[in-house]
């Protein structure tokens, strides 16, 4: 007997539909017509199934956060930091953890499954970390979420920065961060890249660096993290986030750096939603995208995933958590609307993202979890486009949220179906 069987599901990379079919929370069978009894069938009629959408950058502790204590009137990242600076001694556990929460049902309903959030640990209390903690655990049978000890800001800038950041990890959390443009020098960020980065080394963990967001070309603390990467022997393990500095840099250096990139097998995380509202602000026209170059990262076979980075907080006062609403602007960002680009930027919200938080059982193959996504689209690029109803998420075999499908009912002198296909 199965747990679940999907039918007819349309999976990229396939000519024809094909059956899925899970038992015990993994994915057993893929094949053209499965028979058998299961527990649940649902028929996915030709619509696009796929792994769950993975959301690489994310703050949890400031989302729907959005006018508290006042709103962001100029829309800037330093007001967005000085907001939160004023807001964190209101937060009150109580009202972060229902925010998290909250935004984990708006998760789920869009297929985002896994997440990696960072966390603020220059607060004394540390009272954020503690909360999500409580959120990680009590969503760990629905959404694979991962912790990044983050010290808002900059663990040397901050007092007792370093001993708040170990403090975070000896309670549980996953990876180590760090925001080396935000210290007060060039060379304190250096420094506390290098101390960060030994940090992770000696515990085993992951690292994930805001790094080089602003729109200074001679921003280059990516090429510090790359160095200690290569230097602590962590290739694979270390993510490079924002990279915004990228945009402006001179040709003749990035051409030296994206080897060095590659070499040490940086992952990186662009935010096209929140970056393109943040960066370039001090331009008059021409304005910057501020993004960093994703085509040129990609074709020299570095790793990009996407990230929301914000929803409804001080930096940002859109969003609903929908990670083909990311790939979508960045299609445009980024001048990727080749059919191949496009492609490329379905695997940063789904694929891409699995390998930068080293996720295990990730796919729709045998012996994989049985996490998956059926889209009211029958392909990636209608998926795209459309940004579709999410009809069924699954996770480990359970339907775990439902969208019925969206149609509109026209009146033409006669009366017509459309959905947009």
């Amino acid at each position: 007997m199965l747990d679940l069987l999907v039918k007819n599901a349309r999976i990229a990379g396939r000519e024809t539909t094909a059956d899925i079919a899970c038992r015990d929370g993994k994915i057993v069978e893929v094949a053209p017509c499965i028979e058998g009894e299961a527990a649940r069938t649902i028929d996915a009629d030709g619509c696009l199934v796929t792994p769950p959408f993975v959301d690489s950058h994310f703050h949890m502790d400031a989302t729907l956060s959005m006018g508290m204590p006042r709103l962001n009137r100029s829309g800037t990242l330093l007001e967005g930091i000085r907001i939160w600076g004023e807001l964190k001694p209101d937060l009150t556990p109580e009202g972060l953890k229902e925010r998290a929460l909250k935004l984990c049902s708006w998760a789920v309903a869009k297929g985002n499954l896994a997440i990696r959030t960072h966390v603020d640990t220059t607060d004394p209390t540390l009272m954020a970390v503690d909360m999500l903690l409580e959120v990680r655990e009590e969503m760990k049978e629905f959404i694979d979420i991962q912790l990044v000890a983050f010290p808002q800001d900059g663990v040397l800038r901050c007092e007792r920065g370093v001993e708040l950041l170990k403090r975070a990890l000896d309670k549980g959390v996953d990876v180590v961060g760090g925001i080396p443009h935000f210290e007060r020098t060039m060379d304190e960020g250096r420094r506390s890249v290098e101390i960060l980065c030994e940090i992770a080394a000696d515990r085993g963990l992951m690292v994930d660096m805001h790094c080089d967001e602003s729109d200074d070309p001679h921003s280059r603390h990516i090429e510090s993290l790359t160095f200690q990467t290569q230097r602590l022997g962590m290739q694979g393990r270390v993510t490079g986030s924002h990279l915004t500095s990228m945009h402006s840099m001179d040709n003749y250096y990035v051409s030296k750096l994206l080897p060095l990139m590659a070499e040490a097998g940086i992952n990186c995380v662009c935010n096209p939603l929140v970056n393109m509202n943040l960066q370039g602000r001090h331009d008059t026209y021409p304005k910057r995208r501020g993004l960093m170059r994703v085509p040129e990262l990609t074709a020299m076979g570095i790793n990009v995933s996407l990230g929301h980075d914000d929803v409804m907080d001080p930096w940002y006062p859109m969003g609903t958590h929908d990670m083909l609403e990311v790939a979508h602007m960045g299609a445009h960002a980024l001048h990727m609307t080749g059919t191949d680009q496009q492609e490329a930027l379905f695997d940063a919200v789904t694929v891409n993202g699995a390998k930068t938080l080293n996720l295990a059982g990730y796919g729709l193959a045998p012996g994989d979890n049985a996490d998956m996504v059926v889209l009211q689209a029958a392909n990636r690029l209608e998926a795209l486009r459309l940004h579709p109803a999410r009809l069924f998420v699954i996770r480990r075999g359970k339907v775990i949220s439902t969208t019925p499908p969206v149609r509109a009912t026209v009146e033409l002198g006669r009366t017509l179906t459309v959905d947009f296909r």
